[in-house]
């Protein structure tokens, strides 16, 4: 029988010596180059995914955080990923958008009304920010969209 004071310790020591995996440590520096310091994070309203089409191509999500809201239409077809959105209330002039995924970032100006699109991204993980002259940033938190 091991005794299990002894078992915990040789787990301690053995876990000390194992170099951290190449792979953990590339999607470590990757996902580190995605923050926003000091940004402040909307977050998603869980009742808010909703099917917009029969064929469930379309979707609507919406984010809050103070002061912002985020209503995006996210739209799949042919392997890419369209987003039509709208920040209320209209976050003033010289306000852009970034719509982001971990290998690209496409920027838009925001209309007097708050809408923005973005089309042609890949499938996967996607994160809006909006920036106005003043103020912190506002970032969505980062939702994966499949095909």
């Amino acid at each position: 029988m091991i005794n299990d004071e002894y078992f915990l310790a040789a787990l301690r020591l053995e876990a000390g010596t194992d170099p951290i995996p190449l792979r953990v440590s590339s999607s470590s520096r990757d996902v580190w180059r995605l923050r926003l310091p000091h940004a402040v994070t909307a977050t998603q309203e869980a009742t808010t995914i909703r099917s917009v089409r029969a064929d469930d191509s379309s979707h609507l999500v919406r984010f809050v955080a103070t002061g912002l809201t985020f209503d995006l239409e996210v739209t799949e077809g042919d392997g890419l990923i369209d987003v039509a959105g709208h920040i209320s209330p209209y976050p003033g002039e010289g306000a852009l958008v970034d719509v982001r995924s971990p290998h690209l970032t496409l920027t838009r100006r925001i209309t007097p009304n708050g809408h923005f699109a973005v089309t042609g991204l890949p499938p996967g993980w996607l994160s809006v920010v909006c920036h106005r002259p003043g103020h912190l940033p506002v970032q969505t938190t980062w939702v994966r969209i499949r095909p």
